[in-house]
């Protein structure tokens, strides 16, 4: 029995004829005339039917693309087909932001009315925000950016200083991304000159979503104090009459300042609510939910739920590939989130070969899709410099065709062009420079090179302690390392000794007596006290460790799914009295 031949709606009909006898109807005024979504849905089927080259042609002409921008219900399918002709090669992103770029120019220079300049400024705002989100900040920067400085030709009034305000909110959300430092650092001060003015003149506006950007980019400078002080303002500004994007951002932006911060209950309860929000407003098939995902990991990976993180990225990965292609920023950044996952999971097994090949990946794309010396690569080769390091130690047969030394070589040029690349945006005085150069210390050390190892230990506990002072989870990790160098290459046991002593009190300070970083401290004491020749102190400590192992294995058994899919958000009132 054959199956039935699907019946046609007379619209579906229609848009088919359109879409076969397009060069026939494509110069027709009333073509032109077409509502957005039923001239989107002509397009989508050019699609859906795989008439790409034709589709591409299309949606280079930044004219049609704006009529697309404004069907705002089909979002979704806007962002599938786009990044679909730009996995085929099509450079509609570069072709729409250069067109835009000479006509915000022109209208810069001509004598045109103001109608004409604010049509054309809207069109920037919605096109960089559409190529943000779509992944493409190289070119929503620069549309946003041209954006701007035709704003700034507009009249000195307050309705025209809200449209600056929102192109500048757009710009510097594709800055921080995309680790532009410096213009950043401009784009903030002209948001702060420009909400200063409004306020002056009595305008009132939400400023949750811009107060989420500012505390993005004090979180991309390391800058956790201003992360945090600005993320607990961008709460205390939402409303019911918040978009649901902005909430969702407030609430994910939120819960990173948190863990920062080490306030682990309120970063856990921000970001469930940003994923459940995001689930029931967009449905669990949309960016906006992957993102959430990916923010939930984050949470989990660093309040020392290892496994849970690593399924969780991995769900977050899949939808992201589904969402963009393979060819994609957003997916890059997810591959890479997930090598660490799994590196920090593996850590003990030493199977990094899935570790290995995301990070590998990561990288491979950011090469194409990033300019030659942007920051965010220098984290993606941090992550596959501590996998190659921990392979090259593990030697494990079979898993590896390469030497030790080709691996630990490969690792040290790895982090030595991720300090070039990180002193170069923020400087020596910085918390990520201060992690770089704590991970030379680590690869020197498996190099057999202490000297060096312990200078550059030091260096990361001097920075980090000048930065986020001696108490801080950062300090903790600094401290065990330049412990474990001393203990078993320096013999430098009563050193060792009170370092751990210090790592103890930061992790228990910060953390539960189950967190899985104390495994290295316990053990390194029973190193120390054995070389010592202090049975008592050996154990002391090895009775310590047992507890610690009963106590992981309890929490093991107490493990349940991370997320209750079940649940709703919870409202505002409730979110604003947790962080208040």
């Amino acid at each position: 029995m054959t199956n039935p031949v699907p019946v046609l709606s007379l619209y579906d009909i229609s848009i088919r004829s359109i879409m076969d006898f397009y060069n026939c109807f494509k110069n027709d005024p009333d073509f032109k005339i077409l509502p957005e979504n039923m001239l989107f849905d002509v397009y989508y089927m050019f699609f859906k039917e795989k008439r790409l080259c034709l589709l591409g042609v299309e949606f280079s002409d930044l004219d049609i693309f704006a009529r697309m921008l404004k069907a705002t219900n089909k979002r979704l399918q806007l962002l599938r087909s786009f990044q679909t002709l730009m996995d085929h090669g099509a450079q509609i992103a570069r072709e729409l932001s250069n067109t835009y770029r000479i006509r915000a120019t022109h209208h810069q220079c001509a004598e045109v009315t103001l109608s004409e300049k604010i049509t054309v400024v809207d069109l920037g705002i919605s096109l960089g925000g559409f190529l943000n989100e779509a992944g493409w900040f190289h070119e929503g920067e620069r549309v946003l950016s041209a954006c701007l400085a035709l704003c700034n030709t507009l009249p000195d009034q307050p309705p025209m200083w809200r449209k600056s305000l929102e192109c500048c909110h757009k710009l510097l959300h594709a800055q921080a991304i995309y680790s532009m430092v410096e213009p950043a650092e401009q784009t903030c001060r002209k948001a702060a000159e420009l909400v200063d003015k409004l306020l002056a003149a009595g305008e009132t506006m939400n400023l949750a979503g811009l107060y989420s950007e500012f505390s993005l980019y004090s979180y991309l400078k390391s800058n956790y104090d201003e992360a945090f002080k600005w993320s607990m303002q961008a709460i205390n500004e939402l409303n019911e009459r918040c978009s649901p994007r902005v909430t969702i951002e407030a609430l994910s932006q939120a819960s990173k300042a948190c863990i920062v911060k080490r306030e682990f209950v309120k970063a856990g309860e921000l970001v469930r609510q940003a994923v459940y929000l995001a689930r029931d407003i967009y449905g669990p098939e949309h960016p906006k939910f992957a993102d959430t995902l990916l923010d939930y990991g984050f949470y989990l990976l660093n309040n020392d739920c290892i496994k849970q993180s690593v399924a969780i990225y991995e769900e977050a990965l899949a939808l992201k590939k589904v969402l963009y292609g393979r060819y994609n920023l957003h997916v890059a950044v997810a591959q890479e989130d997930l090598a660490y996952a799994l590196y920090v999971h593996e850590y003990s097994s030493g199977m990094f070969s899935s570790a290995r090949e995301n990070a590998e990946k990561a990288i491979r794309l950011m090469k194409q899709l990033l300019p030659e010396e942007n920051l965010m690569l220098a984290s993606a080769q941090r992550v596959k410099a501590l996998i190659l390091e921990e392979i090259a130690l593990d030697n494990i047969p079979g898993t590896s065709n390469e030497s030790q030394s080709e691996l630990l070589n490969e690792a040290e040029k790895l982090h030595k062009d991720a300090l070039r690349r990180t002193r170069l945006s923020f400087g020596e005085d910085n918390v990520q420079t201060a992690k770089h150069y704590g991970n030379l210390g680590r690869l020197y050390q498996s190099m057999r090179r202490f000297k060096e190892a312990e200078q550059m230990h030091l260096k990361a506990i001097a920075i980090k302690e000048k930065l986020v002072g001696p108490e801080d989870y950062e300090v903790g990790l600094s401290v065990g390392h330049l412990a474990s160098l001393y203990n078993y290459h320096m013999q430098e046991y009563r050193k060792a000794e009170q370092l751990y002593f210090r790592s103890i009190r930061i992790n228990l300070q910060l953390y539960s007596d189950t967190y899985s970083g104390l495994e290295y401290d316990y053990r390194g004491l029973i190193h120390v006290y054995d070389k010592l020749g202090d049975p008592e102190g050996v154990a002391e400590y090895t009775v310590m460790l047992a507890r610690w192992k009963e106590l992981r294995e309890r929490l093991a058994l107490k493990e349940t799914s991370p997320l209750v899919m079940e649940e709703g958000p919870k409202p505002l009132a409730y979110i604003k009295q947790l962080v208040a």
